[in-house]
């Protein structure tokens, strides 16, 4: 599967307002590498982009992973769709958030594409099919995350693909393995979005395309 990833990309100005020259910029950003978790072998050697969410155990759960195991990398098969799973989470944060909740958030992302390959369980097939309202529930993970233990406990599979919940007729990809992840480009080219989020509207923009969800 060719799969796209957004990050927010604001690591470069949070740190340019710390200091006062490139060369004090190029400390900071040293100092703030050392202070991550390490990461794990199988994401050794990886671009920083597909090796990034393999580094951390998050606090908070997500689809297939459940609170304090390890990350997940998340992809969708286009565009359109990898905007519509981000733009989900834009809008919960702000209305999740009372003090933002009338807020405008206005964020900058990067998009970039990566091959997915090796042993995938298809949850759009049968028989995976038959427990499909399970796999998309809407907010409900808990038998994905049992399903997501049971991938990792195994240690046979290296992603799960399954239906995008935010955008119908897409598919998304679960990627617990990083060795079944590369750059489509050699030197991991991105695009650049524009996201500007409000209590009712969720618009993505690259000045060539835009998506707007409600």
């Amino acid at each position: 599967m060719h799969a796209f990833r957004m990050v927010e990309t604001q690591h470069i100005a949070a740190t340019m307002r710390l200091v006062d020259s490139s060369d004090e910029q190029d400390l900071l950003e040293q100092m703030l590498e050392a202070s991550k978790p390490p990461l794990p072998p199988e994401a050794v050697g990886l671009h920083y982009l597909l090796a990034a969410p393999f580094r951390y155990v998050p606090q908070s759960g997500s689809r297939f992973r459940s609170i304090n195991s390890p990350g997940i990398w998340y992809g969708a098969d286009d565009r359109y769709c990898a905007c519509a799973e981000i733009a989900y989470w834009r809008q919960r944060f702000l209305l999740d958030s009372v003090g933002l909740m009338k807020q405008q958030l206005s964020t900058e992302h990067s998009m970039y594409q990566a091959v997915v390959s090796g042993n995938a369980i298809d949850l759009l097939t049968s028989p995976w099919s038959q427990a499909q309202d399970h796999w998309q529930h809407h907010s409900d993970y808990t038998e994905t995350q049992k399903l997501g233990q049971l991938v990792r406990d195994a240690g046979e599979v290296a992603w799960i693909q399954y239906g995008s919940v935010r955008a119908a007729g897409h598919k998304c990809a679960a990627v617990f393995d990083p060795r079944s992840l590369s750059m489509v480009s050699a030197d991991g080219q991105f695009e650049q979005w524009h996201c500007h989020t409000t209590y009712d509207k969720v618009t993505f923009s690259n000045g060539r395309e835009r998506f707007d969800f409600s």
